[in-house]
């Protein structure tokens, strides 16, 4: 299982950006994806989760007004929509697949992982 995340980069507080990640090799054993991110000198934080099968989402209380997680519904594959993006929001958001069980927040419940996309939120 391999995770290919993209859409991370520069932008200015308030403004939006999306994040894809899309799995590709054994995708029939991904039944949940994750986001997390890591801040400098921070410990990894969950921000959203999303069934690959249903439409069960779960996203972090500190982002849930400003951040949307969605599923492509052709392909394994999830969307972080990250709207009014604050200072803080700077991070490297990693996305994460695990097999079996149900969404989850918990980073070790999440089997494979993508290489990080570095967002950074300019105040």
């Amino acid at each position: 299982v391999q995770l290919q995340a993209s859409g991370g980069g520069l932008v200015q507080a308030g403004g939006p950006l999306r994040l894809s990640c899309a799995v590709s090799g054994r995708t029939f054993s991904i039944y949940s994806m994750g986001w997390f991110r890591q801040a400098p000198g921070k410990e990894r934080e969950f921000v959203a989760a999303s069934s690959t099968t249903t439409k069960n989402t779960l996203v972090a209380g500190s982002v849930k007004d400003r951040f949307t997680i969605s599923r492509d519904n052709a392909k394994i594959a999830v969307t972080l929509q990250m709207n009014s993006l604050k200072p803080e929001d700077t991070a490297v958001y990693y996305c994460a697949a695990r097999s079996g069980g149900g969404i989850s927040s918990n980073d070790r419940n999440y089997a494979y992982w993508g290489q990080g996309t570095l967002v950074t939120v300019s105040s």
